[in-house]
This record gives C-alpha cells, structure tokens and sequence, in this order.
C-alpha cells in the first residue's frame, strides 16, 4: 500500500463525493458508482485495512460488525429473496483498491459461477 490515500479513504474523510447510505463510528456503506446489480452497495470500515489478507486476530470484532451491517442493509433495502456479499482479495482476487470493501448485491437472480 503506498502512501497516497485511497478512493475510499477519500469518501470516509469528505473529500470526495459519495451516495452514503449509512454510516457509523465503525464503517460506512454507500452505493457503488459502476453497479453490477440494480442494488450494490459497498461497506467499509472506517479503519485503513488493505485487504481480508491483512486482518489480524485484533480485527475480529470489527469483521463481525461489517458482515452484521451488511444483513442490516439487506433487510432495509428490501433484497428478502437473497443477495450476494463478495470480498476481492488481491489483484487476481479482483480487488481494484487497496482498502477491505465488502460488495452487497441483489435486486435480480444473481447467477452461478460469477466471472
């Protein structure tokens, strides 16, 4: 990770734009600005981690509370017949910035094997 901040680093300090949708002292969510589905939103924490490969046993509670925020949001979005949560890791992962994100996707039939 170099030292310049992150799109998503960004976003959390304001100094960029984004479609919020919630927000608290651990992460935020906001709506993704190329959606692969009629709802993707992404959820970050607020602490800079590069990516799942980077978590330590100390990051555990705050994992819990991104993946609980991410079923809180389903629910409050109305995606009740299922949704999809992915988390890229890596470059071959998929994962294009280097800050863990967590993808809530749904509002269609998310079909099988994704890419």
């Amino acid at each position: 990770m170099s030292g310049e901040k992150t799109i998503f680093k960004k976003i959390i300090d304001r100094e960029i734009p984004a479609n919020i949708i919630y927000e608290d002292e651990l992460c935020l969510a906001f709506n993704d600005v190329n959606p692969q589905a009629p709802v993707h939103v992404l959820v970050i924490p607020k602490q800079e981690i590069p990516s799942l490969a980077h978590l330590k046993d100390s990051d555990q509670e705050l994992v819990g509370h991104l993946l609980l925020t991410v079923g809180k949001l389903a629910k409050t979005l109305g995606l009740d017949s299922g949704y999809r949560t992915i988390v890229n890791t890596g470059k071959e992962g998929g994962q294009t910035v280097d800050h863990l994100h967590l993808h809530l996707l749904g509002g269609r039939s998310l079909q099988w094997p994704p890419g």
